[in-house]
């Protein structure tokens, strides 16, 4: 049998973490350090490998429940090779550096199980809290995988040359930055975008560091609301993910 499809073969890789191509991460487990992946990421896997649902502590959930930040996790455990996808985004592998690693939770793909990570808010030059700009702040040694909607920007961050990028672009950044949230128009229109130019809320960078902005504003759509009814559950219809989703880059 001949065919294109065989250009595809498994790249072999003596690292633990790999890249099979540049939307699928291939992980390999040794039997010690586990991984924690993105609830339903997994595509594909050889060897003994198990997955269980990581357990998310009260604290954890009550903050979930509050801010709408969090990561739904899957532990995988075991002696073998682990492929992670999702939705066919860009998939990047990075090191935790020592100060930290803030992130929004919908670009987390997997991360080694010796990180921690908990939820902080973002400043706000106008006071308002409960903006929905809640992140996730990774500490720790280790690597975690991110994703993105496209080829991403990584944007240097210095003392005498601060960044602004726009919030729903924003991927992740240095956690020793200085960042406010903000708008630049007046304060009776903080909350609608301003003027005609669809711009509205943009975070601000300061001090040394990066910023990692993908190029769209959309999120993929697992975060879509499914209707109600039978059909939709399944996706179809009006009511479903496909229907409520029209017009979106990803359908």
């Amino acid at each position: 049998m001949q065919s294109p499809l065989f250009a595809h073969n498994d790249q072999q890789s003596q690292e633990r973490w790999s890249l099979q191509n540049k939307q699928m991460l291939r992980v390999a487990l040794d039997g010690h350090d586990d991984l924690l992946a993105r609830k339903g990421s997994m595509v594909a896997y050889q060897g003994l490998v198990e997955f269980d649902a990581e357990y998310r502590t009260h604290g954890q959930t009550h903050a979930r429940r509050y801010t709408g930040e969090g990561l739904d996790l899957m532990r995988c455990h075991g002696q073998g090779t682990v492929y992670l996808a999702n939705l066919a985004q860009y998939v990047h592998v990075m090191d935790v550096e020592p100060d930290g690693l803030t992130v929004d939770s919908s670009y987390v793909l997997a991360m080694d199980s010796s990180l921690h990570h908990e939820i902080i808010a973002v400043d706000s030059l106008y006071g308002i809290s409960g903006s929905g700009k809640y992140q996730l702040n990774i500490t720790g040694h280790g690597r975690i995988a991110l994703m993105t909607s496209g080829a991403p920007l990584l944007m240097q961050v210095t003392p005498d040359k601060y960044v602004n990028c726009d919030a729903d672009a924003i991927v992740a950044w240095s956690t020793g930055l200085r960042v406010q949230m903000q708008a630049q128009t007046h304060s009776s229109g903080v909350w609608r975008r301003r003027g005609s130019t669809g711009e509205g809320w943009e975070l601000s960078f300061m001090g040394a560091g990066f910023a990692l902005v993908q190029p769209s504003e959309l999120l993929p759509p697992q975060n879509a609301q499914i209707g109600q009814g039978l059909a939709a559950q399944f996706g179809m219809g009006q009511q479903g993910a496909r229907g409520q989703n029209q017009g979106n880059v990803w359908t």
